[in-house]
């Protein structure tokens, strides 16, 4: 298995459990005896994207909810900026896999992005004009703000996307964890999800994406994650993304000609 953990630009292991926004050490989640994520350990880069990849099957999604406390571990630890998960679920926001939302819900776009201001509003919280103007901010950082007073089952899957990122955006989060954002969407949607991922790491934000498209990591992202069950390499795209990295963690599942084909790209 190959580790380029703590290299250069990485965090120190000595460092990360206190400075990362989020570090993972020896997580392990099963379904039933199977384990689908084995004693992995991550440290996430402050103020960089984060790519998490593998193969159809590896675990990735499934270490981003046992990240979030969705799914519950066998065993690990999970530390959010230096502090239990629980101590700091204010400071993170969550975007899930669209297939897994429940999109007949009857609420409006508008409604579905004041969801993201809940912390703040509290169960019996009023709105006000101030968080409505929020809300119609983020909706038109996602370019959806001509949608606000949709029924959010209308909405094509690239519009329903941008609006759960605007839901996202709308929480003021410092550490943004999303699912598959870019998986079925059209290219416009996926030009303005990355728009708006690069404008929060320019304001100092952490995003980590599980990510499917190995065409664009090297175009997206700071710092990747792979992995198969079992951690096989993190660090900085130009490090941890090679033709080596990618045939360990794909194997026969990624040819040959595409590894070669990605090694060309990258120099």
């Amino acid at each position: 298995m190959l580790d380029l953990a703590s290299t250069n630009g990485q965090i120190s292991q000595e460092q990360s459990l206190e400075n990362s926004p989020l570090a993972i050490r020896g997580l392990t989640v099963s379904y039933g005896q199977k384990p689908a994520v084995f004693s992995v350990d991550m440290t996430v880069e402050p103020g960089k994207m984060t790519a998490i990849i593998g193969p159809n099957g590896a675990g990735k999604s499934t270490m981003l909810k046992a990240a979030l406390g969705i799914v519950p571990p066998v065993s690990g630890q999970i530390q959010v900026f230096g502090k239990p998960l629980d101590a700091q679920r204010a400071r993170i926001a969550y975007v899930p896999q669209r297939a897994s939302v429940d999109w007949d819900f009857p609420t409006r776009v508008i409604d579905v992005v004041l969801m993201g201001l809940y912390r703040e509003l509290g169960l019996l919280g009023r709105l006000r004009g101030d968080h409505k103007a929020k809300a119609m901010d983020c909706l038109d950082r996602v370019g959806m703000g001509d949608f606000a007073t949709r029924q959010i089952g209308q909405l094509s899957g690239g519009q329903q996307q941008r609006v759960f990122l605007a839901r996202a955006l709308a929480q003021g989060a410092d550490l943004y964890l999303l699912d598959e954002p870019f998986a079925g969407v059209d290219a416009a949607t996926e030009k303005a999800i990355i728009g708006v991922l690069k404008s929060l790491r320019e304001a100092g934000k952490t995003v980590v994406v599980v990510h499917h498209d190995l065409a664009t990591v090297a175009d997206y992202f700071d710092n990747v994650f792979l992995i198969n069950t079992r951690k096989v390499a993190e660090g900085t795209v130009a490090e941890a993304f090679t033709a080596e990295t990618l045939q360990a963690a794909y194997g026969g599942r990624l040819a040959t000609a595409q590894v070669d084909q990605l090694a060309l790209a990258l120099g």
